[in-house]
């Protein structure tokens, strides 16, 4: 059978069994649109022989390579570390300031603390000897108000009406008491409590003998022995059988700067109040006082029990300090905290072994809850070439230092106002 492609038409000239040719029909003089499909684009075309010209330097805008995004949202490179350097110096310089911080937090406290313990005047209060008490369970500071006059100049003496007595004496005898468990107690010591002296060459006389500088005797080595802080120490405790483990003493002068330095306290007198040996003039009712006026309020014995309500008065006014003293307005206030610590440790005597952080756990022991009582009083007789002394209770007095020997709470029925 042929091939109806091979045979030959009228007319034709055999090209389309030509391989590779496609005819198409239409105007041979114009492009149809399969053509324009693959003709090139006028933009595209270059004429030949032409010169490119390059612009001037000064036109051609800065090279700035695409950023290019990571597989971490937000941040970017930008090829050079730009970036990525500011980031590290920035962090650089915060951890520097919080180690900078953290230093200054750890070293100018530290070194605060050091400089201002340094500042505590020192004296031996606690002495060993023979037949002291062994260490107990509780912990007991012995808080001595003295009357010398150092620091005083002659208007305050004046203003003051200490007089110029020399040598010390004390009218202030008292014990903070923190059994293992359970609320401090500040014990007062009357002044003329009268008890067996640790002076030799002295028989039972008022306890205050004991402090004073003027008062010597001689020991079988033949050794001065006077008055002071370690001969009243070991006097309370023969007398008491409970031992003292610090010892704070404090002098008229620094009396008035510690209450200056922390605005004042206040105090409640049931009456009005005039002495003036003591430079005390007030009125009934609750007030606040200065250093001065507290200091003559805590003096005075212009009433009816005398040295007795001066004791209560020195209680009161000894919580009502210590309240003053820690409370967060006063600690956290730099123009009071910084006066109180520099005046606390210009004036406060403590013992050889003693040091700031003993006074700060005084301080913060007794802000929860202090409670104030005094030793068990039996009679106040007037003995021949003494005078007017106090008398213990001894059943009662002996309750009480028997649970401060044992670290336990004082009774209740012993304790008074």
């Amino acid at each position: 059978m042929a091939d109806r492609r091979q045979r030959e038409e009228p007319g034709s000239t055999g090209e389309h069994n030509r391989g590779g040719v496609f005819r198409r029909g239409g105007d041979p003089g114009r492009a149809d649109a399969f053509e324009k499909l693959y003709r090139s684009r006028e933009s595209e075309q270059r004429v030949v022989g032409e010169t490119r010209r390059l612009p001037p330097a000064d036109r051609v805008p800065p090279h700035r390579p695409k950023r290019r995004p990571t597989h971490s949202a937000g941040r970017e490179y930008d090829g050079r570390g730009i970036k990525r350097r500011a980031q590290e110096r920035r962090r650089r310089r915060v951890r520097n300031t919080l180690v900078v911080a953290l230093v200054l937090l750890l070293v100018v406290p530290g070194a605060f603390y050091l400089w201002a313990d340094s500042r505590l005047e020192r004296v031996e209060a606690l002495q060993d000897y023979e037949g002291r008490p062994d260490r107990q369970p509780g912990t007991t500071y012995m808080i001595v108000g003295s009357d010398s006059r150092d620091g005083l100049d002659d208007q305050q003496v004046q203003d003051l009406a200490t007089g110029r007595a020399e040598g010390r004496r004390t009218d202030t005898i008292m014990v903070l008491y923190m059994p293992r468990d359970g609320d401090p107690t500040i014990v007062s010591v009357p002044r003329d409590s009268y008890v067996p002296m640790a002076i030799p060459g002295y028989a039972d006389n008022k306890i205050n003998t004991a402090f004073a500088d003027a008062v010597c005797g001689t020991d079988e080595a033949g050794t001065e022995v006077c008055g002071g802080p370690g001969p009243l120490v070991q006097t309370f405790e023969q007398a008491s059988g409970v031992r003292i483990d610090h010892y704070v003493e404090i002098g008229m002068g620094g009396f008035v700067d510690l209450v200056d330095a922390v605005g004042g306290v206040e105090l409640c007198p049931e009456e009005p109040m005039a002495d003036p040996k003591a430079g005390l003039d007030i009125e009934a009712g609750c007030q606040e006082m200065d250093g001065g006026t507290a200091l003559g309020y805590v003096r005075t014995r212009a009433t009816a029990r005398a040295d007795l309500d001066r004791i209560q008065r020195q209680r009161e006014f000894f919580s009502a300090l210590i309240q003053k003293a820690s409370d967060p307005a006063t600690m956290v206030n730099p123009f009071r905290s910084v006066p109180l610590v520099l005046a606390g440790t210009d004036t406060f005597m403590v013992d050889e072994g003693d040091k700031l952080r003993h006074l700060a756990s005084m301080l913060l022991a007794m802000r929860g809850g202090t409670r104030t009582t005094a030793v068990p009083v039996a009679s106040t007789p007037t003995l021949d070439g003494v005078g007017s002394v106090v008398l213990w209770d001894e059943g009662r007095s002996e309750q009480m230092f028997e649970a401060m020997r044992t670290g336990e709470p004082i009774p209740e029925e012993v304790v008074e106002d």
